[in-house]
């Protein structure tokens, strides 16, 4: 399945019903190839689709304004475990995992792709025309390329632990020699040396909760380092569909139209919090949030007050004011 290039979403007319179970609803493409697995178990739609030449593993629970929340680095859906019932009790919210991490397919090599593209086209195959786009730290990036390349479908950004492709600083820079000594440890000692090296050796300083690290670890556990391991096909991609053929979103920022909330936090890694003040002061409107004592995961370790931050941000922008 992962390995198939398919070029364009595969409709629902196209398929044929062959449930296996209750609450399963198993969809069979018309070569008899399994498309999409959708279940429903407690108010929660969960889901395998094939999308922009992937396979996309896929949550959503909830009714009314559509909210999409994208995961960060070595972790997937579940970074937003503390958000994702809570938001449904006022959005129709949907987390999915990004290709390569989680339930969802490994990338192809030699088929390039870019990460906001395979998330619009995960909404255009749920029928959502617009949503709120939330990012956490890589997610944050892919977050900030969605809303550039598509500002129709988008009716907010929240940019957490806050990043941009193509930023570049000191503080940049250190922070991908961080990455590259997670990749050196997964070489030397396998998986289990890299998530000590991501969870000691670059999170350390930044997460202030123990419970909250150890959380982090349980989700790299599951990680399958396909990136650590491969060059992406994915990376030159990256904010190249918007009219400005090669550039990237740090030089584009000024671009972004849509009501725009950052939340950073005192103990965020140095080179979020500069693009916390890039988008602060490039983003017309764009408010910033510091929170006192947390660190970069903030949805993980402030959750209830983050939520709160967050639902009165978007209950404001659903009501036509970004004040």
């Amino acid at each position: 399945m992962a390995g198939k290039n398919f070029s364009h979403d595969c409709p629902l007319e196209m398929l044929a019903d062959d449930s296996t179970g209750p609450g399963e609803r198993r969809l069979i493409g018309p070569l008899g190839v399994t498309e999409v697995r959708v279940k429903t178990d407690a108010g929660i739609q969960a889901g395998d689709v094939l999308v922009n030449g992937t396979r996309l593993y896929y949550e959503a629970a909830g009714a009314g304004t559509p909210v999409v929340f994208i995961h960060g680095n070595m972790a997937d859906r579940r970074h937003w475990d503390d958000q994702f019932l809570v938001f449904a009790g006022k959005h129709r919210v949907i987390r999915y995992d990004v290709r390569g991490f989680g339930k969802s397919a490994v990338p192809s090599s030699g088929h390039p792709y870019a990460h906001h593209q395979d998330a619009a086209a995960l909404l255009r195959y749920l029928r959502v025309a617009s949503a709120h786009i939330i990012g956490l730290s890589m997610g944050a990036g892919i977050a900030a390329d969605f809303v550039l390349t598509h500002p129709e479908m988008s009716r907010s950004l929240v940019s957490v632990g806050p990043w941009v492709v193509g930023y570049d600083s000191p503080a940049a820079r250190e922070l991908f020699e961080a990455f590259k000594r997670v990749a050196a440890a997964l070489q030397r000692g396998g998986s289990a040396a890299a998530i000590d090296e991501f969870v000691v050796g670059l999170l350390e300083g930044s997460i202030r909760d123990p419970a909250v690290a150890e959380r982090l670890r349980q989700l790299g556990a599951d990680y399958s380092f396909w990136h650590l391991c491969h060059t992406d096909p994915g990376e030159t991609q990256v904010s190249a569909e918007n009219g400005k053929t090669g550039s990237l979103a740090a030089q584009q920022t000024a671009e972004i139209r849509v009501p725009t909330l950052i939340v950073t936090a005192e103990h965020d890694y140095p080179a979020c919090r500069e693009i916390a003040g890039l988008l602060e002061r490039t983003v017309a409107g764009a408010r910033k949030v510091v929170m006192p004592g947390a660190g970069h995961i903030i949805n993980m370790e402030r959750p209830a007050e983050f939520n709160r931050i967050v639902l009165d941000f978007l209950a404001q922008v659903d009501c036509g004011s970004n004040a």
